[in-house]
């Protein structure tokens, strides 16, 4: 199966006055079509770099990055704008809905700029609403919903383009347990459906309902393993319930 993201030897530096920081230092790494990673590490480890460069919201110092065969290491802020639009779907730990819209209005907002007519992103968003079990709530502005249901809006938003990978930024990182659970087991059935998702966390637990773990530490590849028992959410809702 062919790789949706390809990074040979990519590098991140920053210069802050005297100090310079090596954020990420030669990482090479590949996913392919319908894999679910997590990029696992400590605060400082490199990997919201290196998410940032996989989502093309930051280019490398030095190295090549191909996004489902697009040499994306030299574009330009325009060409990146474009290619974020098209091939990622973003899901956010404060997932950044605009208050004044509706549910289905932030998840139609990506099909403005993909130029569909207003008739043709109602109905897109609303079936992509119906998708992650939020039809009912397409009325709702997010300050009239829970964090578990505003997660979902974020995801329906995030997918309603149907992008090549699914960049999950600390998805449940404001959310209790139980609403943890019902994103992850979102995430399992998106999985199953085919879609590529990369989650980048800082949680043992969270990382392991990822079926390939990579571990990152002062800004390299410690380790890039599969899991081969991926935690799943009816088997941690079945303990729940017997205890």
């Amino acid at each position: 199966m062919s790789s949706i993201i390809e990074t040979t030897a990519v590098a991140k530096r920053y210069i802050m006055g005297s100090e310079v920081i090596d954020a990420l230092k030669t990482v090479t790494i590949s996913v392919k079509k319908g894999e679910y990673v997590a990029f696992m590490g400590p605060s400082g480890s490199g990997k919201s770099t290196l998410m940032n460069i996989i989502g093309c919201l930051d280019t490398p110092t030095a190295g090549k990055y191909i996004l489902n065969g697009k040499d994306v290491s030299d574009m330009s802020e325009n060409e990146l704008a474009e290619i974020r639009n098209k091939e990622i779907g973003f899901v956010f730990q404060t997932f950044n809905l605009l208050p004044r819209m509706t549910s289905l209005e932030n998840v139609a907002l990506p099909l403005i700029y993909a130029g569909l007519t207003k008739a043709q992103r109602t109905e897109k968003a609303m079936l992509t609403l119906r998708n992650v079990g939020l039809g009912e709530r397409s009325r709702h502005r997010p300050n009239e919903l829970s964090g578990g249901q505003r997660q979902r809006v974020a995801i329906a938003r995030a997918l309603v383009n149907n992008p090549s990978i699914l960049l999950a930024d600390e998805p449940t990182g404001n959310l209790d347990s139980k609403t943890s659970y019902e994103i992850m087991d979102l995430f399992d059935q998106l999985h199953a459906k085919g879609n590529t998702i990369v989650m980048v966390t800082h949680e043992e637990d969270i990382a392991q309902y990822a079926h390939r773990i990579v571990r990152m530490r002062d800004g390299l590849v410690e380790s890039d393993q599969v899991n081969p028992n991926p935690t799943k959410v009816k088997d941690l809702i079945k303990a729940d319930s017997a205890e």
